[in-house]
């Protein structure tokens, strides 16, 4: 109990702000990484293989200059917190405290208010609480005469070893249905807790505790950073013939929601990002099978529908997911659903049905971890291919056919990336035997009502209205939708208004926002006035280019590039000593920082002497140019939507010759642009 206190009384502070900034100033990446990776001297930086991925030649560099890494093969460092966070897998706070042990910092920490005091001891309690049920339930089953005899029993028989019960802190709920309760109040933890927890009900006639999951195996859920989040409890083979709720599991609370939750995960989440892949099974028995048999990146969501939060803490480790399911009907319609979720989300999905008759348990107690995973090698199949096999095999009526047909387009629909989208449509149109145009406006179809559907829930919401992105065509001329993700503020068919980009990251955005991130607070223009007599005293890099992209209603493709142009234009306002590489570079948010680190790496050292003298007036005139070019591209990203979008309007009049004018005028901004660059003009 006194360590749960003393948990407790650190869980009531948040660390201060000063004490963050020590850590960060004293952090150094050298020394960090060091810990981790055998580096060698390269110049005035370091190298190393790289522990993200599978390296053979050193492909990681450290700069010390810069304080931050990254490798150059697959992307990932960033600085000391963002490296730790990545490669120990921990929350911000957690790296933070890793960091500050290292360096014999002591965690200053402020009081929270009376209500965040309240909230945050009643939320470590029940985690305490929960800590104290996994270990009374653990040791149950390994010395208690009934959980040796019938949990430790159960588990031999499904052939689970002593390391993997170890592993996963499995345990036994005595049979009686107040021995977790009793004990419980006599180890001090009060009921409030108990129920809170959902490890006991009340019954309703006398109001006495009830111990939820008596005469169950236990399988403890972990979070993230290892604290035990809920349970789950199953009847033991002989009890389950004609009982509906074979397992039991801890209801929602203010620590557990099922939704926000994958089993596993705790014990998988290096194995993922190292694998850069991810298993998906649908029980804990999967789970467990599967790492006694060698394979260790695999999660369950037990049986749940998958949800969004779900699969974005899965696209923290990696994009690319394997679903392995059994072999039966059941299996099969598992297997189908959260597939369009995932593929919304922008995961590469892989499906696995195993033979009939087994599930991920039976099949790797019965394989080698190599057997296994060369199963899975030469059998797991795209989507396409697996909707195609399941839903048009050995159909013949026409209508059931469509049917099946329809349901492949609406899953490709909800691809965001165009050139992936684009891909599945030539795969499909291939599979099935239909023309890709044919295909295409069905496509064209559902993303309309799926943007008429989101302007409604949206207009609900907040009482206006958005604009939907309108279809584009495909490098075949068929009509295709545009990239989803993007909020353009007119249609190929054209209302007049501003402009945004429209397709996927391009070189020049990336170089633009490269400018943000190096020379963000850098003046480059003093004493403007506009258009309409105001005056300006002075512009930084990051106000100008923002400035300039808004008033032809530009943005960047990539929220994330958005989300920095903002931030530094706002710390530019308010703070006269901001510097935006340090800012972003050791940004809280992984993302940024990573993303920041790789835009201040240089891929090659140049000497002193061959380094370019960047001074104000040669940063305006590449921060110009640099504007110039996107606007270029824009332009010509539009003309060819236009083009296509012409050529598919022969039987419009009305339509063809406002798209005729659009295409008139922006090749008029085109050549402009072009002229102003020295660029060849294409009439």
């Amino acid at each position: 109990m006194q360590y749960g206190v003393f948990v407790l009384s650190l869980q009531l502070t948040m660390i201060d702000r000063a004490t963050v900034d020590r850590i960060l100033e004293a952090a150094n990446i050298v020394e960090v990484v060091g810990e981790f990776v055998s580096l060698r001297k390269a110049g005035v930086n370091y190298k190393g293989l790289c522990p993200f991925h599978d390296d053979t030649t050193p492909s990681f560099m450290v700069s010390p200059a810069k304080n931050i890494c990254h490798c150059f093969a697959c992307g990932k460092g960033g600085t000391p917190v963002g490296f730790i966070m990545e490669h120990e897998q921990m929350t911000y706070p957690e790296a933070l405290r890793w960091l500050a042990r290292k360096y014999n910092i002591e965690i200053r920490e402020r009081e929270l208010s009376a209500e965040e005091k309240q909230q945050e001891s009643d939320r470590e309690s029940m985690f305490i609480v929960n800590e104290w049920a996994k270990n009374y339930f653990h040791d149950i089953l390994k010395n208690d005469i009934d959980g040796r005899a019938i949990g430790m029993q159960y588990f031999r028989s499904r052939g689970i070893r002593d390391d993997i019960i170890e592993k996963f802190q499995l345990g036994y709920a005595p049979q009686s249905r107040s021995a977790l309760s009793t004990a419980a109040k006599k180890a001090g933890y009060q009921e409030e807790f108990l129920l809170k927890t959902g490890l006991c009900y009340r019954r309703e006639n006398d109001g006495s505790l009830v111990d939820r999951y008596a005469g169950r195996v236990i399988f403890p859920w972990f979070t993230m950073s290892g604290k035990v989040v809920a349970f789950g409890g199953r009847l033991l083979d002989s009890r389950t013939k004609g009982v509906q709720q074979k397992y039991v599991n801890s209801p929602d609370s203010d620590i557990y929601h099922k939704e926000q939750q994958l089993y596993g995960l705790y014990q998988a989440k290096k194995q993922i990002a190292k694998d850069d892949c991810v298993y998906m099974v649908e029980g804990y028995t999967d789970v467990i099978a599967m790492h006694q048999c060698g394979i260790e990146n695999v999660v369950a969501n037990s049986g749940t529908a998958l949800s969004s939060y779900q699969i974005k803490i899965l696209r923290r480790f990696t994009q690319n997911i394997v679903l392995l399911y059994d072999g039966d009907e059941a299996g099969i319609h598992a297997a189908l659903r959260g597939t369009d979720m995932l593929l919304a989300e922008g995961m590469n999905v892989k499906v696995l049905v195993l033979p009939d008759g087994d599930d991920p348990d039976s099949f790797a107690r019965k394989h080698t971890a190599a057997d296994f995973k060369q199963y899975i090698t030469d059998h797991q199949t795209d989507f396409i291919q697996m909707k195609c096999d399941l839903l048009l095999r050995g159909i013949t009526d026409p209508i059931k056919r469509a049917e099946a047909i329809n349901s492949i387009i609406k899953s490709i629909s909800v691809i965001k990336d165009p050139v992936v989208r684009d891909a599945y449509v030539a795969d499909c149109a291939h599979r099935v035997g239909i023309n890709e145009a044919t295909i295409i406006t069905q496509l064209n179809k559902f993303i309309r009502d799926d943007q008429e559907q989101q302007r409604k829930e949206a207009g609900r919401n907040t009482g206006g209205t958005t604009t939907a992105v309108a279809p584009v065509t495909t490098s075949q001329g068929a009509s295709a939708p545009s990239d989803s993700g993007n909020a353009a503020k007119t249609t190929v068919a054209g209302t007049q208004g501003g402009m945004n980009t429209a397709g996927s990251v391009n070189q020049v955005e990336t170089m633009l926002v490269q400018m943000i991130v190096r020379h963000g607070e850098e003046i480059i223009f003093r004493d403007i006035e506009t258009d309409d007599g105001q005056s300006i005293p002075q512009l930084s890099v990051a106000q100008y280019i923002y400035y300039s992209l808004a008033d032809d209603g530009l943005s960047f493709s990539h929220p994330l590039y958005n989300r920095i142009m903002e931030e530094a234009v706002q710390h530019c306002e308010a703070e006269d000593d901001f510097r935006a590489e340090p800012y972003f570079t050791h940004h809280e948010d992984v993302q940024v920082s990573q993303l920041a680190a790789t835009l201040c790496i240089d891929h090659f050292q140049l000497s002193k002497s061959q380094q370019v003298r960047r001074d104000t007036d040669t940063l305006r005139e590449q921060t110009q140019r640099l504007l110039m070019d996107y606007r270029l591209d824009y332009a010509e990203n539009k003309l060819r939507e236009l083009k296509r979008a012409i050529s598919l309007s022969a039987d419009n009049p009305q339509q063809l010759m406002m798209l005729v004018e659009q295409y008139k005028e922006m090749q008029n901004i085109r050549n402009t642009l072009a002229k102003k660059l020295g660029n060849n003009i294409i009439v």
